[in-house]
């Protein structure tokens, strides 16, 4: 479901996308989907956007914070926690670096074999995932 989640970002122009695997290192979730919007109502477009799809699909979130701030949006589907930052918040809370020591999930958001040179959003890893 994370990666599915990475993906949902993707097709709301999300940028700097990163899935982290941090089941080994906490109890409460298995996943960390970090996302970046560049402005409040690009944030608000990507939350609506994961909660209306999967809802559709028949999972809800168990949790939604951060909806009035529109800073920084945690969305928590207890098995996968989703952060969707505007770019301080993000450069700020640095979750890639707290977390260093967890897995890097790779994600191919389309299939292309170079995401980069068909204009993927920055910070988008091309790497194919299973």
């Amino acid at each position: 479901m994370a990666v599915r989640i990475a993906r949902l970002g993707w097709e709301k122009k999300a940028e700097n996308i990163s899935v982290l695997d941090v089941s080994s290192l906490t109890d409460y979730t298995d996943f960390f989907v970090i996302l970046t919007g560049n402005i409040d109502q690009q944030l608000r477009a990507i939350h609506g956007h994961i909660e209306d799809t999967l809802k559709s699909e028949g999972v809800r979130p168990h949790h939604v914070e951060g909806g009035q701030t529109l800073s920084w949006i945690l969305m928590d589907y207890i098995d996968v926690v989703v952060h969707i930052f505007l770019p301080q918040n993000r450069e700020f809370y640095n979750l890639e670096s707290l977390w260093g020591e967890a897995r890097q999930v790779p994600v191919d958001f389309d299939g292309d074999a170079d995401l980069q040179s068909e204009g993927a959003p920055s910070g988008v890893s091309s790497t194919n995932y299973p």
